[in-house]
Order: C-alpha cells, then sequence, then structure tokens
C-alpha cells in the first residue's frame, strides 16, 4: 500500500495539513538568537586577542549577513488596511508573500533614492469600488525606523568590509 504523506493514515478524508483540519498551522521553532549573539562576541574578542583586523572585518562581514538574510523578525509591510503585517520571516530584506516582497522591495530602492528598476505592473485594487480606504503600495511599503536603521548600518558595515578588503589585498 502507497502511504498518503498528507492525508489520514487510512487513506480516505481530507488532507490533514489543512487549516480546516489541523487548524491553525505551527510554526517551526527557531534556534535562540543568543547563539548568533555570543558568536558575535567571541569573534571580536579573537580578532582583539590575535591583533588580527582580518578577523575583525570578517566577523563584521558576517554580522551584515546576519542582518540581511537570517535575522528572526517580522515582515511589518502594512496591509491594505493599515496594520502591520506580523508574519515571521527570516532577515530583515524579506517579507512573508510575493505581494508583501514586491512592496518591500519597492521601499527598499526608494531607501536608496530610486525607482524599482524590476517592478512588475500593479494588479487591479480589488478594494477600489468597495469604499473602503486603501493605503498605496508607497505607504504600506514604508520601512519601519528601526529595520531602516539596521539596513543603513549593516549596508555600511558591509561597505567598510569591502574597502578593508581592497586595502588587505595591497598590504
Amino acid at each position: 500500500m502507497v502511504a498518503n504523506p498528507g492525508g489520514h493514515p487510512e487513506g480516505d478524508g481530507p488532507p490533514l495539513s489543512r487549516k480546516g483540519a489541523m487548524g491553525r498551522r505551527r510554526r517551526r521553532g527557531r534556534e535562540p538568537v543568543l547563539v548568533w549573539w555570543i558568536g558575535f562576541a567571541v569573534l571580536p574578542a579573537a580578532a582583539w586577542w590575535a591583533g588580527s583586523w582580518r578577523v575583525a572585518l570578517l566577523t563584521l562581514l558576517l554580522w551584515c549577513v546576519y542582518e540581511f538574510l537570517v535575522v528572526p523578525t517580522v515582515c511589518r509591510v502594512t496591509t491594505r488596511q493599515g496594520f502591520s503585517c506580523r508574519e515571521p520571516v527570516r532577515g530583515r530584506l524579506f517579507a512573508c508573500t510575493p505581494a508583501h516582497q514586491q512592496v518591500k522591495t519597492d521601499a527598499l530602492w526608494r531607501a536608496i533614492g530610486l525607482a524599482n528598476p524590476f517592478r512588475r505592473k500593479a494588479a487591479p485594487d480589488a478594494d477600489r469600488a468597495t469604499g473602503t480606504v486603501v493605503y498605496t503600495p508607497k505607504v504600506r511599503g514604508r520601512l519601519a525606523q528601526a529595520d531602516r536603521a539596521m539596513i543603513l548600518l549593516a549596508a555600511a558595515g558591509t561597505l567598510v568590509t569591502l574597502v578593508g578588503m581592497v586595502y588587505g589585498f595591497n598590504a
């Protein structure tokens, strides 16, 4: 007999992975953030102990990658009704759904003063005729102040790392 990975063990009935069958879906547990921060404390101490500015640059680069791609955070894109999305995501550059990702990508491009050159055509607004107040993507895509600050710090850290690497090639 072939296993039915998404359904009942007997093979009849609806799949158990549906929201209605299981209630709210369970989210994966995340590793403790403290583990990352212990690493970010140990590496600079090792750089100081070894007297190596290269290890310090590596630590800075790892922190930048952590902030851009790995840090557990929430989406924070404003929904059309004006509420902030609270879905968990990994990294400050990412959002929870493709629609939110498009809004966030546009906001990141606007943060550096440019229009998104890869912008896809916007879908027609479903709430246009309902009389409901709908927030535009420019308003919805405003980055939270904490996210904006951390993204700018990580970008500056990445530039410092790149300059340090070029300097290291000449030294």
